[in-house]
């Protein structure tokens, strides 16, 4: 049982906000749809949900095609970046909208409204209008109101991206193991690569209208298809391949190459023009601190490794420092051949 996007096309004029899009989407599977404003996500959300028709292209649920079906007849909840609920009803007339338009009688209106309301943490609340409720309460209703009718399929457009940083943080949490919990299978839209990782199993990078990447949460971060990809998820070691000759376990390669900064390590220091041999499966070489900044409780570092002719970021906890850095100083790095990775892209 799943739900497959195949070939979808959608233009506007000239610009192509979706141009042959694939995607399949299993059974009970949260699938995070990745990528910066503008690179054709929320389209491709619309589309799924029927409310715009695609240019080209198939959607099938179980097996069935309901490219041309209306909304209300494809088995889809949506909830929006703005949570689209309706200020003139209080939460439990928002929740049971849909249950409205299908019949469903009153008491099993209450009966479903109450057990949703309690499955997001809202029990109690369903007399409250809309402006007398928080932010983070009203994307609760709007959830609730999506799952009120049991959809096979969930969607989500950017659902955190109106709320501050600190619930954000919360209320990833809370989705992620709602989801989890649920018999639905979910499309979660979003441009912020910590939701995506933190709420989905699978991730899938769109750029420019077309999917440049689909995979685990692990094969996405950890081995990137593109240099583009690449410093979209927030990797700063890109080298093209010919440049890194003198770095012992470093890839010949014409492509584009990343170091992963995750897998360096920084030792006790050492002259920083000197190459040292580390052993099979690494190298090691001196450096000096170039600048180091502090972001929260992380500090960023910027390398010079002379013996390599090479500039590199690196980024960690204090523990992971000897002492404080200081613009200057000399240390040792420590590169896995493992932390290198060929990119097939540009």
């Amino acid at each position: 049982m799943s739900l497959h996007l195949s070939e979808l096309r959608k233009h506007y004029g000239a610009t192509r906000a979706v141009d042959g899009v694939s995607l399949e989407l299993g059974e009970r599977e949260t699938l995070a749809l990745l990528g910066p404003s503008g690179c054709g996500k929320s389209t491709l959300l619309r589309l799924a949900a029927g409310l715009e028709p695609p240019d080209a292209g198939r959607i099938v649920l179980d097996g069935e095609d309901i490219t041309s079906l209306p909304p209300q007849r494809r088995r889809f909840g949506m909830v929006f970046q703005d949570y689209a609920l309706f200020p003139h009803l209080n939460v439990e007339r928002n929740v049971a909208f849909g249950l409205v338009e299908l019949r469903w009688s009153r008491a099993d209106q209450r009966a479903r409204v109450a057990e949703l309301l309690d499955l997001v943490g809202l029990s109690g609340l369903q007399d409250r209008r809309v402006h007398q409720l928080s932010g983070g309460q009203q994307q609760r209703v709007a959830l609730a109101r999506a799952l009120a009718p049991r959809p096979e399929v969930l969607l989500l457009d950017e659902p955190l991206s109106n709320l501050d940083q600190s619930l954000r943080e919360a209320l990833k949490e809370e989705l992620r193991n709602l989801l989890a919990r649920l018999p639905v299978r979910a499309i979660y839209v979003t441009h912020d690569q910590s939701e995506a990782f933190a709420i989905a199993g699978r991730v899938a990078i769109m750029r420019d209208g077309r999917i440049t990447q689909v995979g685990t949460r692990e094969e996405v971060l950890e081995r990137p298809r593109s240099a583009w990809s690449a410093r979209f998820l927030g990797h700063r070691n890109l080298y093209d391949g010919p440049a890194l000759a003198a770095v012992p376990g470093a890839p010949a390669a014409a492509e584009p190459v990343l170091l992963r900064a995750d897998m360096v390590t920084l030792l006790a220091p050492a002259a920083p023009d000197t190459a040292i041999d580390a052993g099979a499966g690494a190298a090691e070489a001196g450096a000096t601190i170039r600048r180091a900044r502090r972001d929260g409780l992380r500090w960023q570092l910027e390398l010079d490794v002379p013996a390599w002719s090479l500039e590199l970021a690196w980024e960690g906890f204090a523990r992971e420092l000897r002492e404080a850095p200081r613009e200057g100083a000399a240390l040792r790095v420590r590169v896995p051949t493992a932390a290198w990775v060929r990119l097939a892209e540009r």
